[in-house]
């Protein structure tokens, strides 16, 4: 692309760069010619110089076009023109506002110098004025340092707005990362109560299915009586019950972390009266179950609801691990504590004689790690240890009340 005079010009700018360059440059030459006419008026220019002077004041317009890319060059080739030439001030106003703004400190210290050891002596020498030296040396202090000045404050400015747009944006990173690490404890927050709710229920379905199927195996084996319609009927409404408690846990779970209130979710809480039902639920499929209480109610009440269901989920894994891996040995669940002596909840179970058989319950392997994750967060520690015949799951939790 090219100006009016046919010269190519640098490519990359926005509109608006190219509206205030040619506004610059307009004015810059009006200005000169405005400059250069007041000049001659006076009689101060006459001969070669008032030949020179609009043409230099040309250059320095002109070379306004390249500042932003060479700004250097640009206050190079513009010193001789604004030394030597009336009509080129303005553009030297603009030259020198630039390379303040765009060199690097000390270059724009060492071109600042070296316009003002040029211009007092040139003036005198093309105008000839000697009596006036002072007042030259007033103009052009004058006239560079406040432009000069314009220049670093525009720089200023720049770096500022720069700092202020890199720390807005290390922000936004950080606002990112945050909400990247709430969304990654969402989802393990979901893993954690998909687990606890569907590793309790599945075990109990496994239980009962694996007995009816267990019973039909004994029959047709001639080994026991064949079950009738009553007990098949009966066995199929148990796992048929257990199914539809899964999927309503499941759905109350979903509604409890959805929730953005904050409050105390009481009707889907599981609470630590509800270890009872937890109780009934595995003796219900003939697994002996010792359970003692030996917490107060009002005290239990008092305690926070993220408590509550931590009680409860060390309690079913408790129980859903000793069906699992232990079916039919008897097991323990022991609830103590009060205010200042913390909450201790522990579930006992005696180990399988030999290893389990192809029909035992699979597990994820990642119950006891998400469960001591919860009971870390609750300021609690979570031990579990299998010795002399016998696995421990035991966590210990701060007395902490609403």
């Amino acid at each position: 692309m090219t100006n009016g005079l046919g010269l190519a010009l640098p490519a990359g700018r926005t509109w608006r760069d190219w509206a205030v360059d040619a506004v610059l440059f307009c004015a810059a030459v009006f200005l000169g010619m405005v400059a250069l006419g007041v000049v001659e008026e006076q009689g101060e220019l006459s001969g070669r110089a008032a030949e020179l002077d609009p043409l230099l004041g040309l250059v320095a317009c002109l070379a306004l076009w390249w500042r932003r890319r060479f700004p250097l060059a640009v206050a190079l080739i513009g010193l001789p023109a604004v030394a030597l030439a009336t009509s080129a001030l303005p553009a030297g106003a603009v030259i020198v506002t630039n390379f303040a703004l765009r060199l690097r400190w000390r270059q724009a210290l060492l071109t600042l110098g070296a316009y003002l050891v040029c211009m007092v002596p040139s003036g005198l020498l093309l105008y000839g004025r000697g009596a006036d030296l002072l007042t030259d040396a007033v103009f052009c202090l004058a006239y560079l340092l406040t432009t000069f000045a314009w220049g670093h404050a525009l720089r200023s400015r720049r770096l500022l707005l720069q700092r202020l747009r890199a720390d807005a944006e290390r922000a936004r990173a950080e606002h990112q990362r945050r909400l990247a690490d709430v969304r990654r404890g969402e989802r393990h927050a979901i893993a954690r109560e998909m687990h606890d709710v569907l590793a309790h229920r599945i075990s109990l379905l496994s239980v009962h299915a694996g007995a009816l199927a267990y019973r039909t195996r004994q029959a047709q084996a001639g080994a026991g009586p064949a079950l009738n319609s009553a007990e098949v009927a009966e066995s199929a409404e148990v796992i048929r019950g257990n199914a539809h408690e899964a999927v309503e846990e499941l759905h109350e779970v979903l509604h409890l972390l959805r929730a953005e209130d904050g409050g105390e979710p009481v009707s889907l809480l599981p609470r630590i009266e509800d270890i009872g039902s937890l109780v009934a639920d595995a003796r219900a499929t003939g697994q002996p179950v010792d359970f003692r209480p030996e917490l107060t109610a009002d005290a239990v009440h008092e305690l926070r609801w993220q408590l509550h269901r931590t009680v409860y989920r060390v309690a079913q894994e408790g129980l859903t691990n000793a069906r699992k891996h232990a079916p039919g040995a008897p097991v323990s669940v022991c609830l103590a504590g009060g205010p200042g002596r913390g909450l201790t909840v522990e579930v006992r179970n005696e180990l399988p004689a030999s290893p389990g058989t192809d029909e035992a319950i699979p597990g994820t392997g990642a119950g006891l790690t998400g469960l001591a994750e919860r009971v870390r967060l609750d300021g609690g520690t979570l031990d579990h240890r299998a010795a002399d015949g016998t696995f421990t799951l035991c966590a210990r939790l701060p007395w902490s009340a609403r």
